[in-house]
């Protein structure tokens, strides 16, 4: 058997230890799931009418502030799923697992490769979720080709990929599960502090910067354009260039220091 075909192996069993950890303890996954569907809510039914009104859409035009922040939220979801993956790392890394892992003969990076599988399909499926309660309230997309979706679809995916290599490196980092979590609180705290409620130029001049010089908003921008119709510009390939740029990040660090940890 090949190197190839050994650390897909690997890897597909790790990914399956992942999934059942996820199946069994479900509680951490339904809690950072609920923190986007509450701010959805919230957002929505409670400051709706209000914040419509900073869009354009009208003091009353509660649809219109569904359409815009919907794409936010699903960019929000995917943060907040990611907090999960960096808190399982950091357990595997504390519990004793790993150093049984080092003593098989299994490919290394298939440990951390599993995770983040793993991380991407519970992340698609949050997003899934999510986005059926915006269609149950109200969120539509009817001008959106098929192609467009499959565009907004990768999107997701690989930005998920990103957040998810650098929360896999905020686990390995941390010394327990409580910190892993800290450390990976800025994926919940940046979409708020993008353009996933309010559109930037609305915000005051000193902090526009901060929203729009970080990766969320880019993102959160091009998703807009491709299932609303709205304006893309150059959000699009900033999108692609943050997510790509994450990912390679994410990848060099992770693997670094799980190679350098002697637990």
């Amino acid at each position: 058997m090949s190197s190839l075909a050994l650390a897909a192996r690997d890897t597909t069993t790790m990914l399956r230890r992942n999934l059942l950890h996820a199946r069994r303890y479900p509680s951490l996954t339904l809690n950072l799931l609920l923190t986007p569907v509450m701010l959805l809510l919230l957002f929505v039914y409670i400051f709706g009418d209000v914040m419509s009104a900073g869009i354009g859409g009208g003091g009353a035009d509660r649809s219109a502030y569904i359409a815009y922040i919907v794409p936010g939220l699903l960019l929000l979801t995917i943060g907040s799923t990611v907090v999960g993956t960096a808190v399982s790392v950091s357990n595997d890394m504390t519990e004793g697992i790993i150093a049984r892992f080092r003593t098989m003969a299994i490919h290394r990076s298939s440990v951390l490769v599993g995770h983040v599988v793993g991380s991407v399909l519970q992340s698609v499926l949050s997003v899934i979720v999510v986005g059926a309660v915006g269609v149950a309230i109200g969120f539509r997309s009817t001008d959106a080709t098929a192609l467009e979706w499959l565009a907004a679809f990768g999107l997701l995916v690989l930005f998920s990929a990103a957040l998810t290599w650098v929360a896999v490196g905020m686990g390995l980092i941390s010394p327990n599960a409580e910190a892993a979590s800290n450390n990976a609180l800025p994926m919940v705290l940046l979409p708020m502090l993008s353009s996933a409620f309010i559109p930037v130029e609305t915000m005051p001049g000193w902090f526009r910067p901060i929203a729009e010089y970080q990766p969320f908003t880019p993102a959160i921008e091009t998703l807009r354009g491709l299932l609303l119709g709205t304006e893309i510009g150059h959000n699009g390939w900033l999108a692609v260039g943050w997510s790509l740029g994450l990912v390679v990040l994410g990848y060099f660090w992770a693997t670094a220091k799980f190679a350098q940890d002697p637990r």
